[in-house]
Formats: C-alpha cells, structure tokens, sequence
C-alpha cells in the first residue's frame, strides 16, 4: 500500500505538483519505518513535505493533539485508518471522517476535492499542462524483507526476586491495579440499571479515546469518562440520565456509577444491538468493573468486547427474546438468577427478574467452563495469580 502511494506521489512530483493539503503519515512500528526508508519510499513522502508522525499510537485512537482546526469547525479529513467514529482522531465532532485506501488519499492530497476521481479527472501542472495519475506500482513485498531492529528492546536483570514496581501515588497517569473482589456466592439481587442505551453503542461511547488517553494507566481517572459518548433511550441525550437513589434527573453516567459503588447497589447496563463495537479497547471492560457494574445486558454483543467483559467477571448477557429489551424501564430494579453451583453453567439460561417478580425474562451467556472460572474468581489475573 505505502509503495502504491509512493507511487502516486512520485508521478504529481515529476509533474511539478505539491499537496493542497496537510498530509500526515504514519509508519506505525520501527520495523516498518525502517523497512519503507530502505526502500525508498519514505523519502518520496518527505519530499511532500509530509509530516512524519512517530511509532506509536496516534490519530487513529485520538491521540491527535491537531491544532490546524478550532473545535466545532466543520471539516472533512479523508484517512486509510480504519475507524470513522464521530470525534474520534481529532476529538472534534464538527470533522467527517472519509475512508480510503493509501492510494486514494494520496490522490486526493493533490486535489482537495473528495469527488477527485484519479481514475479519469485531471489536475493542472505549473507549466499549464494537464496531469493524469497513472496507475500506482509497487513490489507486493520488499525485496529485501522486512528490516528488523531491536533499538528498544532492554533485555531483563538476571536477579529479578527484589524488583518492585513504584508508582507515584500523587500521579495522575498512572496507579497500581488492584485486584477486582471475587463473586460473592449468590445470586445479583436489587441491581440498578445504570443507564438503558439505544442504538449504536461502540467503545469508542463507553470509553473516549482522544484526551482520555493520558490516564489509560490510572483505572480510577479514566473511569470517568466511562459511558459518557452513550445515548440514553429514555431521553435521547448523552452523558444525562436519572439517579435513581437521589431521584435526580441530568446526572452525568460515570458520577452516577459511583454513587451506587458507594452506596454497595450493583448496576447494570442495558444495551442495544452489537453493544462495544469497535476497536478492542479494553477499558471498555475495566471501566464498568471498576465502577461497580455486574453485567451489561444487550440484545447482541460485540464478540470481542463480550470476551473481554468476561475476563474481567464481568457478565456479557443477551436477550433470548430482544422484545424484553422494549419492555424494561430504566428505574426498574432487576436480579439475576441463576448463578449457584451447578446452575451456572456452559450453554445454561439465566433468570431476569423484574421489580421482584413482576415479570421474567430468559438470558443467555457465552461463558466456557473456564471463563466461569474467571467470573467466581472475580478476573482472569484473580484466577491465575491463585494457582
């Protein structure tokens, strides 16, 4: 892909081109980079005056700091990353996020018009001449392999008995992960339904990349953005539901979250189709967790996601019947049946019970034998730190 746009590139240079727009590039490892300098590719894109960004995560997961763009300024990026979520690699949710192949973008970069169709339109040159892309070529593989390079690998200390790892407990990055509490032997009696969300519902709504990402190791700072992109069916708005301890209506999730932990109410959520799409953000498990969730309930569940949910005992539940879905109400107080020795089980149907036993509804799980595991230990870590 990075040879065909180099391609491309190499064509409008010789034609006396220069790009009408920023153009950002992103090798993503060092061993890439490495191995696109040898070829000669990456020097083509510095010709362009293309900003080279470093090896690490960057616009695709949000943590873009673009200052080209005032917030809320409508805007379009074209990209060949593969996420277009509102907001996402910019944090601006004024930007529309157009999808494309490197190739495309490249293209695209001399034209500043997405209705640029290489293929067949023309660009003129400084000389007064039209120019035509030809189509792009590239070796499919480089030819002399992929460049390796250990410059950041630190081999361990041949004594590691007395390492300790310290962590500042002022900082506000970074805090110790201490372990979640195993279940509690019984059934999930009088939980609180967090918030009942509607329609699309990825990772990128339960947990926000972008700024957020400077607290991706401090599980307590980040957890309060936890849900905050989500729409609440009950109102239509973001970030606003109802306390249903203090009866307060417009209470941001992630607030409301704790004030049931502290008041020891488990919660849960109750989600639409194909809840924690997306990218395999992991705090989208940690989060609810934390806060004190026990399950997320759904009509369909992101696979990923729903694995990630059950490595941190956390329940990943759906519907046998989605018209429940319909019927529950976000004040509605519910339980989860079904839970002890040899009830829970692999393939076996859990208990919705509504306001007491106003009425019923049948639950599925995904959960191996192993995975059940996880859920009475309280995580994964739980369970393999025991053994």
């Amino acid at each position: 892909d990075m040879g065909r746009a180099a391609s491309l590139a190499q064509q409008a240079l010789d034609a006396g081109l220069e790009p009408k727009m920023p153009l950002l590039v992103s090798p993503g490892s060092v061993q890439t980079r490495e191995t696109l300098k040898d070829a000669g590719i990456l020097p083509v894109f510095e010709r362009l005056g293309a900003t080279m960004l470093p090896n690490a995560c960057g616009p695709c997961c949000g943590t873009w700091d673009r200052v080209d763009m005032p917030k809320g300024t409508p805007n379009s990026i074209i990209t060949s990353y593969n996420w277009n979520v509102s907001g996402r690699l910019d944090s601006n949710q004024a930007t529309n996020v157009f999808l494309a192949s490197p190739e495309l973008v490249i293209a695209k970069a001399f034209s500043r018009d997405l209705s640029f169709d290489p293929t067949t339109d023309m660009l003129p040159t400084p000389s007064g001449e039209r120019f035509h892309f030809l189509p792009p070529t590239s070796d499919s593989l480089p030819s002399k392999g992929y460049l390796s390079s250990e410059s950041a690998y630190a081999p361990p200390p041949a004594n590691r008995d007395n390492i300790s790892v310290k962590v500042d407990p002022s900082s506000i990055r970074l805090q110790n992960l201490l372990p979640f509490p195993p279940w509690p032997g019984h059934d999930f009696e009088n939980c609180a339904i967090l918030i009942k969300t509607a329609g699309k519902c990825t990772t990128d709504h339960i947990t926000p990349a972008g700024p957020w990402f400077r607290y991706r190791g401090h599980l307590e700072n980040i957890s309060n953005n936890t849900l905050i992109g989500a729409t609440n069916a009950e109102n239509g708005k973001v970030n606003s539901i109802r306390n249903q301890l203090t009866k307060q209506d417009g209470q941001e999730v992630p607030a409301t979250a704790r004030h049931y932990k502290e008041n020891a109410v488990p919660w849960v959520v109750i989600a639409d189709h194909n809840y924690g799409e997306g990218s395999s953000r992991e705090h989208a498990a940690l989060q609810p967790r934390y806060l004190g969730g026990v399950a997320i309930i759904a009509k369909s569940c992101a696979r990923i996601l729903e694995a990630n949910l059950e490595k941190q005992g956390l329940f990943a539940l759906t519907f046998e019947n989605e018209q429940d879905y319909d019927k529950i109400r976000a004040e509605d107080r519910i339980s989860i049946k079904g839970l002890g020795e040899g009830e829970f089980v692999p393939g076996s149907t859990l208990r919705l019970v509504i306001n007491g036993g106003e009425w019923e509804a049948a639950l599925r799980h995904s959960f191996t034998e192993e995975q059940i595991g996880y859920f009475r230990s309280g995580s994964a870590l739980n369970l393999m730190a025991g053994k």
